[in-house]
């Protein structure tokens, strides 16, 4: 692997995750199957995606320097 990415950009975090959230609900008696939690871990990284564009956006927009 060559390319990097920041940690909050990869699927596979975001998977573990919501697994890990989800087998913590087990405990407590809140049942999810393979399918909600494949769908939870792509919104979640969906969400996630957005904001880092929105982020990028304003931060973008606030700079004092410009691009060279």
């Amino acid at each position: 692997m060559e390319d990097a990415k920041p940690w909050y950009m990869s699927r596979t975090i975001w998977a573990a995750l919501v697994m890990v959230g989800a087998t913590i609900a087990g405990g407590f008696g809140f049942a999810l199957d393979d399918a909600d939690t494949e769908a939870l871990a792509d919104a979640l990284f969906q969400t996630v995606a957005a904001l880092a564009g929105v982020i990028a956006i304003l931060g973008r927009l606030g700079a004092t320097t410009r691009i060279e």
